[in-house]
């Protein structure tokens, strides 16, 4: 009796969690290419990643063009004991003048590049920043796909321990089992529903996470995940490498680092060449005595001289180790690109290879083991924890099937993040079932 009161709270405390599932089932199967569209559209993040992009890119122009003019006004030889008296001495002058800077040939289309190679590194940290997100959305998304199949499963084998409740209490009504049988039975059922609990807990911490990197409120609910099948990749381990190296985002960003780095170089060496400053004058004169007071221009050039020395090799220098840093990154990252291609491409075949076991052998195998249970439990030829041994066996393998579907798919999009491409273009296709055919419930009764 005590037994069935606890269980009792259990399963309306259950029922209060329902709710949220069957908001979750009300709603339309969500669609990847949608929820990635959307992150793409609203991320703060990749927001403010392609604001920074738009900010160095302004920089260029500033980059390549001269410094503003310098305008000059002034009096010159100005009488001190008459000041405001400009016409006393056919010295004194009004002057207008302009200045302006001019840096040696060849450094303004470096600083330029300079800018230039800078910000198209950061436009491919978007594209990069990009790729991020798209995995982040979709291993989101087959979380939520495994713990959504995880739930049908959990309740499944609840229906299940109904039934071998109800046919070990048959028994013992009967005298032909055991008390202790219905109590394992209804312990073993206490067990799957406070699974259930913990899985609407996941799917709940899971939708928040999927509505935080769409940037939509933590509470929106989130559809089904739609069934899919898993085809083998197409593409080998070399012509993956050969589409890493041609679009991988990061590897492109690097190179643009690269070449800013040989600018900087050679803008560095051109500082050992000076600057110069060119300046015109106007001076207006008045007549004054015998002076007929004629106006006068001054022009000129000025420019530094690049006595500093060690200041312009330490400068050399430094950017020498800018490529140096860029070059090693670049040759890290290549190397990183090529172990994780081989890693991902054998997990993708593992599970492949593990769900086609699964669907076509190992459940069908472990239901008619279960099938088998069942009746000779019934006519008393198997005991109660041979009957429990063969549910749980059928349940792990479940379990594992759709785990191994959904670590395909997440490793998926792993690879494309790593490869910088869409591998998986055409939607998934239906999913078959464990058994290859359509979807069916496990029945225990006979």
């Amino acid at each position: 009796m005590k037994m069935r009161v606890g269980l009792f709270v259990i399963s309306s405390a259950l029922l209060l969690n329902t709710g949220f599932a069957r908001a979750a089932d009300a709603l339309p199967p969500e669609n990847l290419s949608n929820l990635v569209a959307s992150a793409l559209a609203n991320n703060p993040e990749l927001k403010s990643s392609d604001a920074r992009w738009q900010m160095f890119r302004n920089r260029i122009i500033r980059s390549r063009s001269f410094d503003d003019p310098m305008l000059m006004l002034k009096i010159q030889n100005g009488l001190i004991n008459d000041p405001l008296n400009f016409h006393k001495d056919s010295m004194t002058q009004k002057v207008i003048g302009i200045s302006q800077q001019i840096p040696f040939w060849g450094k303004r289309g470096l600083k330029g590049e300079v800018a230039e190679r800078e910000a198209e590194s950061y436009k491919w940290q978007v594209e990069e920043r990009k790729l991020e997100l798209k995995r982040m959305v979709a291993e989101t998304y087959y979380q939520l796909y495994f713990t959504d199949k995880s739930r049908e499963i959990v309740d499944k084998n609840i229906k299940i321990l109904d039934d071998f409740v109800t046919i070990a209490e048959s028994k013992y009504s009967v005298g032909q089992g055991t008390q202790q049988d219905v109590f394992k039975a209804q312990v073993e059922r206490s067990k799957i529903l406070d699974m259930r609990i913990t899985l609407e807990q996941q799917r709940k911490s899971l939708q928040s996470s999927l509505n935080a990197l769409l940037f939509r409120p933590a509470d929106t609910p989130v559809g089904t995940i739609p069934d899919f099948d898993i085809p083998p990749l197409a593409l080998s381990r070399d012509d993956l490498r050969g589409r890493a190296r041609e679009n991988r985002p990061l590897l492109k960003s690097l190179n643009a680092l690269i070449e800013k780095g040989k600018a900087v170089h050679k803008l560095a060496e051109k500082e050992y060449y000076p600057d110069f400053n060119v300046a015109f004058e106007y001076m207006q004169r008045d007549r004054s005595g015998m002076d007929p007071g004629d106006d006068m221009y001054s022009l000129g050039v000025t420019f530094n001289l690049p006595l500093q020395r060690k200041l312009r090799q330490a400068t050399v220098a430094e950017s020498s180790s800018e490529v140096t840093m860029a070059n090693e990154e670049l040759n890290s990252l290549n190397n990183s690109i090529d172990a994780g291609i081989s890693d991902l491409v054998a997990q993708l075949e593992r599970r492949r290879k593990l769900a086609e076991l699964y669907k076509t052998g190992i459940i069908p195998q472990s239901e008619q083991s279960l099938e088998s249970a069942v009746i000779g439990y019934r006519v008393s030829k198997v005991d109660f924890l041979t009957l429990l041994d063969n549910r749980l066996t059928l349940f792990n393998n479940e379990r594992e099937l759709y785990d191994s579907l959904a670590d395909y798919q997440m490793k998926l999009a792993q690879l494309e993040a790593v490869v910088g491409i869409d591998l998986n273009p055409a939607p998934p296709g239906p999913a078959v079932s464990p058994s290859g055919g359509p979807e069916h419930s496990q029945h225990t009764e006979h």
